[in-house]
């Protein structure tokens, strides 16, 4: 298998699919000569293992199952605990009247006791299997339903969630009302975006994704998949590579751009950051006044040079050996920064807007956003949720979408920008689509400085010649690996220092 096949296998292992392309990739299998009630009996299983492992032999399960495809399959894994001498009873918050298709097939197959909730209060079991809803519910549990998620949230034992925790939609991670909080979740084929982003994260515990047979080439190519984990399988093919007889410009040069004395600092971790990623140079542009205390900062690797106004960013800035722009990291709110980001809007090399920058961005008063469209060079905006609203809070049909990861790309798409929307959920959008959202990081990145030196890797990677996307994807890994590995007790000066050996580790992955 070639580079690019095997490249494109990897990216296909991360795919996230909808509960509707789920539903389409169960109808490929299906037509392909699997039967429905092959791929429940697969599903059920991969439950029951996980029940086994957690009760141990002789242990008790209680399965509580719903009227649909999820509750056939706890119905098929009830049956397969009871053949493998568990002692085991399912709960039925319904009635069996809306059972239909497969799922009847798999209540025959049980051919066991059916009890009410009401009969668990003095009988719990040793493992509780939630086979309620599956990721495809749309409405908030009510009635002997959302009894029944109070039920195994106050069981005090293990719960295994069947696809998704009833109550969390797998589509935007969202609760409306009551909902599991799972142990540990079985999914099957491939993860859903609500496996991934919070809080639907939080409450599914460890997930594992079994095979239950669908052929994936088929699949994936039917229902089209454009939303991703992201994981170093998904951008390692345009990871920059640097020949022998490189210099440092070849390497990628990035300006950082600079406000006054107020915040040095900010400004310093970005471009410490594009170093370590692998730039060769960085120069820091700020004001004249602020110079000498950058200067009196060192000694390091970074470059200094004072920028009054646009003209002399301009003028810097016709240096063709400068390949990629950050702003944003303590520029400051007022004219300068305005007129330096309409200098970087103006341009065409590769850009990030931070902090500042977005602030400032969103202020313009001839169009903010919709400015960046027109851009020759790849544009990435980092906003955490305030400076999104700020970004896109006056765009209904953003602001009023349930997911983050389709906020995102609806932001994407409208200002023609890479969107990196940062939270515990990262996700990455780009304007044709694509979505990305990560699974790296640490409540430890939550401190003073973290998000500059976010910043300043993906300027770091885009100066390398990296795409947009995939620049900004692999940043927010990195970033999120490296807050894992240093811990609480980090601060961002420690964040530059420990990309080296993660880079080193991704490139021997």
């Amino acid at each position: 298998m070639d580079d690019r096949r095997a490249d494109m296998k990897d990216r296909a292992e991360l795919a996230l699919l909808t509960t509707q392309q789920m539903a389409a990739a169960d109808r490929v299998a299906i037509a392909a000569g699997t039967p429905g009630i092959a791929l429940m009996e697969r599903a059920g299983r991969a439950v029951a293992e996980a029940a086994l492992r957690r009760a141990g032999a002789g242990g008790a399960v209680t399965l509580f199952c719903g009227p649909g495809n999820n509750g056939g399959d706890g119905f098929v894994a009830a049956r397969l605990l009871r053949e493998g001498g568990l002692r085991v009873r399912v709960v039925l918050p319904g009635s069996t009247d809306g059972f239909i298709g497969d799922a009847v097939i798999a209540l025959e197959r049980w051919a066991g006791p059916i009890e009410s909730l009401n009969a668990l209060v003095d009988r719990p079991g040793d493992v509780f299997v939630d086979a309620l809803f599956g990721a495809g519910l749309t409405r908030p549990l009510t009635g002997a339903f959302a009894e029944a998620v109070a039920c195994l949230n106050g069981a005090g034992r293990p719960v295994i969630a069947v696809d998704m925790p009833s109550g969390v939609s797998g589509d935007t991670g969202q609760v409306e009302g009551i909902a599991v909080k799972a142990s540990e979740t079985i999914t099957f084929f491939r993860l859903k975006p609500g496996h991934l982003l919070q809080p639907g994260r939080s409450l599914c515990g460890p997930v594992t994704v079994a095979d239950i047979g669908i052929p994936a080439q088929p699949a994936l190519e039917a229902v089209g998949v454009m939303a991703f984990r992201n994981d170093p399988l998904l951008w390692r093919h345009a990871w920059p590579e640097h020949q022998a007889d490189t210099h440092k410009f070849r390497r990628g040069a990035v300006a950082v751009l600079a406000g006054g004395i107020a915040g040095v600092g900010a400004p310093r971790l970005s471009a410490r950051a594009a170093l370590r990623v692998g730039a060769g140079l960085a120069t820091l542009l700020c004001e004249p006044e602020a110079l000498p205390v950058h200067a009196a900062r060192g000694p390091d690797a970074l470059m200094q040079r004072a920028v009054a106004d646009r003209g002399a960013l301009e003028a810097f800035l016709r240096d063709r050996r400068v390949s990629a722009v950050l702003a944003g990291p303590a520029l400051g709110l007022n004219p300068r920064a305005d007129d330096l980001l309409r200098a970087v809007i103006a341009d065409e090399r590769p850009a990030v807007l931070d902090a500042d920058a977005l602030t400032a961005l969103a202020g313009l008063p001839d169009g903010g956003v919709r400015l960046l469209g027109g851009r020759g060079g790849g544009t990435v905006l980092t906003p955490h949720e305030g400076e999104f609203q700020r970004l896109f809070g006056e765009e209904p049909a953003i602001t009023a979408e349930p997911s983050k990861l389709e906020r995102a790309r609806k932001a994407a798409a409208l200002s023609g920008a890479v969107i990196v929307y940062k939270g515990a959920d990262t996700v990455v959008a780009a304007p044709d689509g694509r979505g990305a959202i990560n699974v790296t990081g640490s409540v430890a990145l939550a401190t003073a400085g973290s998000g500059d030196v976010l910043a300043g890797l993906v300027a770091g990677l885009l100066a390398q010649g990296m795409p947009a996307f995939e620049a900004s994807c692999a940043a927010v890994w990195l970033h999120g690996r490296a807050g894992e590995k240093l811990g609480m007790g980090l601060i961002a000066d420690d964040l530059p220092e420990a990309i080296p050996p993660l880079l080193r580790d991704t490139a021997t992955a």
